[in-house]
């Protein structure tokens, strides 16, 4: 079986005015968690890691002690601005412009191309294709992600995200959309086949500034597209927010091996 899914129009300007609520608001990915993908793909001082869709670079950051070396990659100029400032003195992490289209053997080798909530917005085969030149024997790509577990102390976010989907103008490239493909269904047909998953749950503080932030760094809802109706989500967000005092998130990493290895 052969998947040829619709690729997302790719646009270098779709989080240009969500970078600057996008650290703030956007879920960490656990320590544990980035801990535990080092451990299993077995990367060690002499690698390299690809982040690629870096956005503020929080993977960048947390593979940086780890490895020899992070190429950080985003097409948004606030967001490498925003990565850079966050980086602060990791010397080893170097920050690129471009997007997947730009993917060449001359940036390898890497251990590991990560990305972080980006590879939905990609031309998935075509990137993966990319990555087969440029991953060495016994690397993967690792797919890192973050849910909310169905618990009582997660029901404030049905309200949180009726609000939001009142106020967008258009959704992500999988949103309520039948046809989606999964990353899982593309991956398997991919060369790098052999799947795993790991997460970390977590019981976090949380309050009502962080979720207005995390509204306004997502695609549908920054800035840019609500325009003159960011005020007023802005507010309905804050009132029927304001006694939010905690979140459990899970935190995930899909792992995904070339077939000869382990």
């Amino acid at each position: 079986m052969t998947l040829a899914p619709t690729p997302t129009p790719f646009d270098p300007d779709r989080y240009r005015f969500a970078a600057a609520h996008y650290e703030q608001g956007r879920v960490p990915y656990a320590p544990a968690l980035i801990r535990r993908v080092a451990e299993v793909t077995g990367i060690g001082s002499r690698h390299r890691v690809l982040d690629l869709g870096c956005g503020p670079a929080p993977l960048a950051r947390g593979f940086a002690p780890l490895v020899r070396e992070v190429v950080a990659i985003d097409p948004s100029p606030e967001m490498l601005a925003a990565a850079r400032a966050l980086a602060g003195q990791a010397a080893n992490i170097r920050f690129l412009s471009g997007s997947s289209y730009d993917l060449d053997p001359t940036l390898g080798p890497f251990r590991l191309a990560v990305m972080g909530r980006s590879f939905h917005w990609m031309d998935r085969v075509d990137t993966l294709r990319r990555l087969d030149r440029m991953i060495e024997p016994g690397g993967a790509v690792v797919l890192f992600h973050d849910s909310a577990p169905a618990i009582p102390a997660n029901a404030w976010r049905k309200v949180w995200r009726d609000i939001r989907e009142r106020y967008e103008p258009n959704h992500g490239p999988h949103d309520r959309d039948p046809d989606w493909i999964r990353h899982e269904a593309i991956l398997l047909e991919s060369p790098f086949p052999r799947l795993e998953s790991f997460g970390v749950i977590d019981r976090r503080t949380v309050d009502v500034e962080t979720l207005v932030q995390r509204a306004l760094s997502m695609g549908s809802t920054s800035p840019s597209h609500l325009g003159g109706k960011m005020g007023a989500m802005v507010a309905e967000l804050r009132a029927a927010l304001a006694d939010v005092r905690e979140e459990v998130v899970e935190t995930s990493a899909l792992v995904a091996w070339r077939p000869d290895f382990r």
